[in-house]
């Protein structure tokens, strides 16, 4: 027995026991201080992982996953960040990435990279997420990725190619995922971090899709962070990444509320109103590459729900209702959508909107205006019918070519808000 254990405890790091720990793993690994862990399994980059976990750790704790920027490591994303000292406020554990490549870079743009189990960095990270969730019984509907720079675009592409692993992630001065792709080995695209990579919403979120085919199950929520004058990874990239999530949650990308938390920052939300929308977006205004400043990861908290010690609640369905059938033939359909105001308070004036399925074009409609003619359409009232008492319902149409998918649409936001659909 003691033969079997020592290996073990090389490998973590032997000190007394921590009050929470959940498995033999766990009593072997320092709390409150950064530890590497070594052997966490499946590892095809050979990338380190750093953990750092509090005295206190919660029932069933929450991860977080924190990554690094270039020519940085995960000590410096630990030293750099306050994860560790609001990890230990609120009981939750922190993995750290570290990459060993000399640019010291994480691959977002290999085609292993970007998919789903293809092995290279996502999957080492994979494996720590795994690790850490075997060691501390961990909630796996509360995991969470956040990074800046090369860790930003990294946070993108985990939760293009882990969308059942991740509940939000947060990301600072990034790109969109598949923005870098490249097949020529390199690691730099000098397009996409120009910000000259334009793609429509759909596009970028058929990106995301094809990192997992199949996948139909919920999609981690995004929080984007990007400064006007980044001269790295160019402002551009911010509306992209909007264009991309918001497709990707199926939301509209008019702004369902604007604001300024603080002087030079404005922050959209898309798809819900409140603290844990399925989008938030900060510009800030004159700001560079090098924006992560002290104040921020409390802010990443709050978006993630680790600010109350409780599980995030997942975006609730607005106070509306849509029931959507179509009638299909050899190369075209029509559809009927119903609109029901399901609120205590009346609607006057509203705009639908909905992602069309891919190879959709709409042709003509009627009850609304719709545009554009694919990909996430608004369809926006007619003089007639913009009124919605409270329990009203109204029913709209259009007809659209196909190219053999002629499903009706499946998520809806009614002003901004998320439906209910079905």
């Amino acid at each position: 027995m003691l033969g079997a254990l020592l290996p073990l405890l090389a490998a973590l790091l032997v000190t007394a026991p921590a009050a929470a720990a959940r498995t033999e793993a766990a009593d072997v690994v320092p709390t409150a201080t950064l530890t590497e862990i070594t052997g966490f399994g499946t590892n095809p980059s050979n990338l380190r992982m750093y953990l750092y976990v509090p005295d206190t750790v919660t029932a069933n704790p929450a991860v977080l996953v924190a990554v690094h920027w270039c020519t940085g490591s995960g000590p410096d994303m630990y030293n750099g960040t306050e994860y560790d000292t609001l990890a230990d406020q609120y009981g939750f554990v922190v993995v750290y990435p570290s990459v060993t490549r000399s640019s010291k870079c994480f691959d977002v743009s290999s085609p292993q990279a970007l998919k789903r189990g293809g092995g290279s960095d996502p999957v080492g990270i994979k494996s720590m997420i795994d690790w850490t969730v075997r060691t501390y019984d961990a909630d796996t509907s509360r995991i969470f990725a956040t990074g800046i720079s090369s860790g930003a675009m990294m946070t993108n592409v985990l939760l293009g190619d882990y969308p059942d692993v991740f509940a939000a992630g947060a990301a600072f001065s990034g790109v969109p995922f598949g923005c870098f792709a490249t097949t020529d080995g390199s690691e730099w695209n000098s397009a996409c971090a120009g910000g000259t990579v334009n793609r429509t919403p759909q596009q970028w979120g058929d990106l995301v899709r094809g990192a997992y085919p199949g996948y139909t199950g919920p999609r981690p929520r995004m929080q984007l962070w990007h400064g006007t004058e980044d001269d790295v990874l160019r402002y551009p990239n911010f509306g992209e990444m909007i264009e991309q999530w918001t497709d990707v949650q199926r939301v509209a990308q008019t702004p369902a509320a604007t604001d300024t938390p603080q002087s030079g920052w404005t922050r959209t939300r898309y798809g819900g109103t409140g603290d844990r929308a399925p989008v938030e977006a900060i510009s800030l205004q004159g700001v560079g590459h090098n924006l992560y400043s002290h104040g921020m990861a409390a802010r990443v908290l709050t978006f993630f729900g680790l600010d109350s010690g409780g599980p995030a609640p997942q975006p609730q369905p607005g106070a509306c209702k849509v029931t959507a059938t179509t009638n299909a033939w050899n190369t075209g359909l029509t559809a009927t959508l119903t609109i029901t105001n399901t609120s205590t308070t009346s609607i006057n004036g509203w705009k639908l909107g909905f992602p069309l399925p891919s190879g959709q074009t709409i042709t003509n409609g009627w009850g609304a205006a719709y545009a554009p003619a694919s990909g996430a359409v608004t369809a926006t009232n007619a003089s007639y019918n913009a009124a919605l008492a409270p329990g009203a319902r109204v029913s709209i149409g259009y007809q659209a070519n196909h190219s053999g998918n002629s499903a009706a649409p499946g998520a809806f936001t009614l002003n901004g808000t998320a439906c209910t659909a079905g």
